[in-house]
C-alpha cells in the first residue's frame, strides 16, 4: 500500500522540515509527499475552496481518501494502526491523506474522504500536521510489526 500526503503549503528548510522527514525516512511503506498552493490572495471562502480543488486534483485516481479535519474522529494509536491494516487487507492500492491550509478543508473534501481523522482537539498549525501524521505513519508501522517503540 502506497501512501500519499497531500498538503496545502510547502515545507521550507526547518523545524516542521526536519521532523517530517525524520519520521519519512523511518518508513518501510512508499510515500509520496505532494504539496499544493495557491498564490493569489483571495477571500477566505474562495481560498479554501481554491486549495480544496487543489488536493483533491493532486489525489491519485482510485485512492482512497482521508481527510485531516480537526471535527473528525480521532483515533488512539493502536486503532489507527489497525485501520492502516484493514485498509491493507481490502486490497487498498493508494491511500491519500490530505491536510489543508490555515483557512481549513471545504466541505467538498470531507465529502470525498472515507475517513474524516482529527489529530486530536486542540487546534495545530497544518505545517506541524504533517510531522504528526508521519509519526503516526510510523508508530502504526512498529505497532504492526511488534515493535516495542509503542508503549501504549
Amino acid at each position: 500500500m502506497r501512501l500519499f500526503i497531500i498538503a496545502v503549503g510547502r515545507l521550507k528548510a526547518g523545524p516542521h522540515e526536519a521532523l517530517a522527514r525524520y519520521y519519512a525516512d523511518r518508513l518501510t511503506m512508499p510515500l509520496t509527499i505532494r504539496e499544493v498552493e495557491e498564490k493569489r490572495p483571495l477571500p477566505p471562502a474562495e481560498l479554501r475552496e481554491r486549495e480544496a480543488a487543489l488536493l483533491l486534483a493532486a489525489v491519485p485516481q482510485g485512492a482512497t481518501i482521508v481527510a485531516l479535519d480537526a471535527r473528525g474522529t480521532a483515533l488512539g494509536s493502536e486503532a489507527f494502526a489497525e485501520r492502516l491494516a484493514r485498509w491493507r487487507a481490502r486490497g487498498v492500492a493508494e491511500l491519500a491523506f490530505l491536510i489543508g491550509g490555515a483557512e481549513g478543508l471545504a466541505e467538498s473534501v470531507r465529502a470525498a474522504a472515507e475517513l474524516v481523522l482529527s489529530l486530536g482537539p486542540m487546534t495545530w498549525p497544518h505545517l506541524l500536521a504533517r510531522g504528526m501524521l508521519l509519526e503516526q505513519f510510523y508508530r502504526a508501522q512498529q505497532i504492526l510489526a511488534g515493535h516495542p517503540y509503542h508503549r501504549g
